[in-house]
């Protein structure tokens, strides 16, 4: 008779904003705990930055600048000067994640299991590359150059299935928020059912490493 090793799987549920520096800071740990065998991953996106919660560049930019280089200390995560000039400094600036919000929604429909390597890559292009994502162009082309083509299309067009669970997920989320008591992002809850419970989300600037042991992976 063959033994099989029985493995529990923990369902990590990660609460993020495309467009929080310290969601990028993150990035890296997140998505390589998203590719760890025994842990189910699930991205919700919260819309912290979306629709009411978009706000002006003006006058912010500077404060955003400092917070963002106490994210590269302590995630080692970097920001650009290309991202300083061109998307900090850039004339009307919004922080709006409407647009990269929508994107990662729109790949959980078409690839989920490429969810978090899309929010990734979007996450570089701002931080490191400097490119405007809240433009739905931008966005789309960076998603056809993934070979993400469904996603590309309804980031330029969204149909009703994917704005119902844009809604569906928001509303999830906020919900979860509500519930654990949770201020901001990112954000982790760890379990199912009523045996969720919020976990320390700075670990995950500490590595892949802390985290595994925090889920009594290691």
């Amino acid at each position: 008779m063959t033994q099989q090793t029985l493995t529990k799987t923990i369902t990590l549920q990660y609460l993020f904003d495309p467009l929080c520096g310290w969601c990028y800071g993150a990035s890296a740990t997140v998505a390589e705990l998203a590719q760890h065998p025994d842990i189910e991953l699930q991205p919700l996106a919260t819309g912290l930055f979306s629709g009411r919660g978009a706000r002006s560049m003006e006058g912010f930019a500077a404060q955003a600048w400092q917070a963002d280089q106490r994210i590269a200390q302590l995630s080692g995560r970097g920001f650009s000067e290309a991202y300083r000039r061109d998307v900090l400094g850039a004339k009307g600036a919004m922080l709006d994640s409407s647009v990269a919000t929508l994107a990662v929604t729109a790949v959980s429909l078409e690839a989920p299991e490429r969810e978090i390597e899309a929010l990734k890559a979007i996450q570089e292009a701002r931080y490191v590359g400097g490119k405007d994502v809240t433009s739905a162009k931008v966005v789309a082309d960076l998603l056809n150059g993934l070979g993400l083509i469904r996603s590309a299309v309804l980031v330029i067009e969204p149909d009703e299935a994917l704005v119902r669970l844009l809604q569906e997920r928001m509303a999830e989320a906020h919900a979860t928020m509500s519930k654990f008591h949770v201020q901001g992002v990112p954000a982790l809850i760890v379990g199912t059912g009523d045996a969720r419970q919020p976990m320390n989300a700075s670990a995950l600037y500490s590595g892949t490493d802390p985290m595994l042991a925090a889920l009594g992976l290691i």
